[in-house]
């Protein structure tokens, strides 16, 4: 809560600068400690709203002239196996009494991909971006938006968006920024995209991404095969190593001059930010609670679900694109929300989770077995928590 929201009275209170209305609507929250140098809490009237209060939980959203033109994926060319991770581990395992095995039985990542250590992450989103235009068959002097919405990037400053700009070359007037949040980054874009051709804004739009886990896991392989590493590291740690590298992309137009393309139709969104601490991750050091983390992110899913059902129907989709995590999450989803396993492809066991970049890409390969009027629903979640479901008429 910034400044502007909120402010500490004489009494140590933090009291937030919202109407009744609000103040009633909103739970309350802890102030952060930092802000003042103790531990102060908010008071408002009432912790919960009322029955007449109540506000949806979910963010809906139509797009009414957005299609998607193409979608690529790249893939990084350096094959890295489950096996080849866990021979490194062997002394770990034994001295802890941790059962090998985990990232092929229970995960089902077989293998994950890495980048030569020559290709930057915006070289990743830039080859894929160039894939995209090529095949959406535009101008590129017509792209009025590019986003990257990759988690992976070498610096804070200039962002990322910029390098692929210059790599492809993109008219001065085309609009550029990252856009970032987690792994549902992508999905994300994909709304902000359609938002501004809705609205007349901009033409065509370029979304890209490009993830890279070569750095993090030699770093995590690293740690854990060291004589200090204790059977919770390895708990802690494992999903940096389920984590893989690819890039992709994807060009979005208006749907009335582009009658070719696959239309998307709108969806829902939610977040339950309480999580925010159960997935915690930087360029080095990923360190996650897989138990807490996997319980509240397929309850998120549920309640979007449920509440976006009074608006749409998504009973009866032909294809599930799902954000590619492992196995055990992926039968869970479908087990939580009763959908067909047949209809939710998988690539996490050859590429693992490619973060943003893993929704676009699962949707990429299994697009030549898409037909006319079928209807797709991409379902993505980024730790925090957040959660969109997207529906695309194809």
């Amino acid at each position: 809560m910034g400044r502007a929201e909120a402010i500490a009275g004489h009494d140590g209170q933090w009291r937030p600068l919202l109407g009744p209305g609000l103040r009633n609507a909103l739970p309350v929250r802890s102030a952060p400690t930092h802000l003042t140098g103790r531990k102060v809490t908010m008071s408002t009237s009432s912790d919960t709203a009322t029955t007449d209060d109540a506000v949806p939980g979910n963010l809906t959203m139509r797009h009414a002239n957005t299609a998607i033109l193409s979608v690529t994926a790249v893939d990084a060319p350096i094959i890295v196996t489950s096996a080849s991770i866990d021979e490194r581990l062997a002394e770990t395992y034994a001295r802890t009494g941790v059962r090998p095995g985990m990232l092929t039985e229970v995960a089902g990542i077989h293998e994950r991909r890495w980048w030569p250590t020559d290709v930057t992450f915006a070289d990743a989103a830039a080859m894929a971006g160039a894939k995209a235009i090529a095949e959406a068959g535009i101008d590129p002097r017509r792209i009025g938006l590019l986003i990257d919405s990759s988690v992976c990037r070498d610096h804070l400053e200039p962002s990322k968006a910029v390098a692929v700009h210059h790599q492809l070359g993109l008219p001065t007037g085309c609009l550029v920024f990252d856009l970032s949040n987690a792994c549902l980054g992508f999905v994300n874009a994909m709304q902000l995209a359609a938002t501004m051709i809705d609205g007349g804004q901009v033409e065509y739009a370029l979304v890209v991404d490009g993830e890279g886990s070569r750095g993090l896991q030699e770093l995590t392989l690293e740690r854990l095969s060291g004589p200090d590493a204790t059977a919770q590291d390895l708990a802690d740690q494992f999903a940096s190593l389920t984590l893989g590298s690819g890039g992709a992309a994807m060009v979005l137009g208006r749907a009335d001059a582009h009658p070719e393309g696959h239309r998307l139709v709108g969806g829902a969104s939610r977040a339950a930010t309480e999580h925010n601490e159960l997935c915690v991750g930087t360029l080095k050091e990923m360190r996650t609670d897989s138990r807490a983390l996997f319980a509240a992110g397929i309850q998120l899913s549920v309640d979007l679900w449920r509440e976006a059902a009074s608006q749409f129907d998504w009973s009866g989709m032909d294809r599930y694109i799902s954000h590619q995590v492992s196995k055990v999450h992926l039968t869970a989803v479908c087990r939580a929300l009763e959908i067909d396993p047949a209809l939710a492809p998988s690539t996490f066991p050859e590429r693992g989770n490619i973060g943003p970049a893993a929704v676009p890409s699962t949707l990429a390969m299994e697009a030549g077995r898409l037909q006319p009027g079928d209807r797709v629903l991409l379902m993505g979640i980024g730790s925090g928590l957040s959660a969109s479901a997207l529906e695309i008429a194809w």
